[in-house]
Parts: structure tokens; C-alpha cells; sequence
């Protein structure tokens, strides 16, 4: 009898444990990350090599901004190939902090990584004061939906949250 009612109540706790260890945060179907360079001699766990520009840089692992620090966006044509670009404006705070950075690491470079696998970089040459992050290029229509159904775009109303 001890054991049926152990193994009933270990099925109990197996068919509830998703939502226990969810913690009722929704899961992000799309992934946008910028990564600052930094240097080869930091952390080796904490940075990532990337061919840059015909030269190795090293990024760190932990993205500056990613798609929870976004409150809009808007894709436009690449001006190469058939594929995308994507401006995103960020939420009020964090503009500030893109601007503190830009300043502090002018001739550094920011990767950008679009659903796990990286599609641009730009070298940052001044402070950006208008809260707004690009990827140029690598950007798929099917990227482009996924943001669609985590993001409102530029001009359109805020989507509720669920």
C-alpha cells in the first residue's frame, strides 16, 4: 500500500514539475543578443573568439543588450542580398546605458547574434544618443516573424503581455 501511494504521489510531483521549475515566465521563441568587445587576455569563460573584420577579437559571453531591453522594432531591406536588417528602439533606461557605453568604448566593436548564430557587427565610432540598436544585414523573414510575436513594431501599438 506505502509503495502505490509513493509511486502515485512521485507521478503527481513528475506531471507538475515543468510549471514548478518554469516559474511562470513565458518562453522566448526568438533571440537577440549584442555583445561588446573586450579583451583576449579577460576570463577566458567569459569571453568568446569571432573573426572580425579579417582579425580575431574576442567578445564578451554576456550580452550589453538583448531582446528584454526592447520595446519596438522595425525590419527594412539589406542593401545586399535577400536578406534583412532590423533597427530596434530600446526602452527609456536602457538608452541611457547605450549611450553611456558607446561613449566609453568608441573604436570598439558590438557583434550582434539574431537566434543563436551571429549576423553582423559594427564598429562603434560615436556615442548613440537615440536609443536605437541595428543589425545591418543576416536577417531572415523567418527571424522577422519570430520577433513579430514577441515585439510590436515602430508605430504599432504595444502588445499586451500574457
Amino acid at each position: 500500500m506505502k509503495t502505490r501511494i509513493a509511486a502515485v504521489t512521485m507521478m503527481v510531483i513528475l506531471a507538475l514539475a515543468p510549471s514548478v521549475f518554469a516559474g511562470g515566465k513565458k518562453e522566448e521563441k526568438c533571440s537577440v543578443t549584442f555583445h561588446m568587445e573586450t579583451e583576449g587576455t579577460d576570463n577566458q569563460k567569459m569571453i568568446f573568439p569571432q573573426l572580425t573584420n579579417g582579425q580575431t577579437r574576442y567578445f564578451r559571453r554576456i550580452p550589453e543588450f538583448s531582446l528584454k531591453d526592447m520595446v519596438a522594432f522595425s525590419p527594412f531591406p539589406a542593401d545586399v542580398g535577400d536578406d534583412y536588417g532590423v533597427a530596434f528602439r530600446l526602452k527609456g533606461n536602457i538608452a541611457n546605458r547605450l549611450s553611456a557605453i558607446t561613449n566609453a568604448s568608441q573604436g570598439r566593436w558590438m557583434l550582434s547574434q539574431m537566434n543563436g548564430r551571429i549576423v553582423g557587427g559594427v564598429m562603434i565610432d560615436k556615442q548613440v544618443d537615440d536609443g536605437v540598436l541595428v543589425i545591418w544585414k543576416g536577417v531572415t523573414l523567418a527571424d522577422i516573424a519570430l520577433l513579430d510575436a514577441e515585439l510590436p513594431r515602430v508605430g504599432a501599438k504595444e502588445k499586451k503581455k500574457k
